[in-house]
């Protein structure tokens, strides 16, 4: 299920946490922000979504309850790659490497960095 842009923020800071709590994601929050704490209904509203969309489960300890990522940042990032590749280069990998290079997005050298590294772990 796709995320909204708050909800995937939310997961990344959750994925670099580990197990956490809503007061815990709301300190990085304003740390990353160098601002306030964004309010805990808000945080914790999101995080309910999550959980009922599959990507976190809880724990409860007395009053607190510490989310979990349940999809991994790899696989959710497998999962958009493909997304994206279906829904703008008609499926093909190749359109896509092809579209970074014309956009110096992609350098050719890098492009032959990566696939020297690729065969090397084959």
């Amino acid at each position: 299920m796709k995320l909204t842009r708050a909800e995937e923020e939310l997961m990344q800071i959750i994925w670099d946490l580990g197990p956490c709590t809503v007061s815990q994601i709301r300190d990085v929050i304003a740390e990353q922000n160098n601002s306030k704490k964004p309010p805990h209904s808000t945080i914790s509203t999101i995080v309910r979504i999550l959980e009922e969309k599959g990507y976190l489960n809880h724990k409860v300890y007395g009053r607190t309850y510490e989310y979990r990522p349940i999809i991994s940042r790899k696989e959710y990032s497998k999962t958009s790659l493909k997304k994206l590749v279906n829904d703008y280069f008609n499926g093909s990998m190749d359109t896509l490497v092809s579209f970074m290079v014309k956009e110096d997005d992609l350098k050719i050298s890098e492009l032959s960095d990566l696939v020297e590294r690729l065969e090397e772990e084959d």
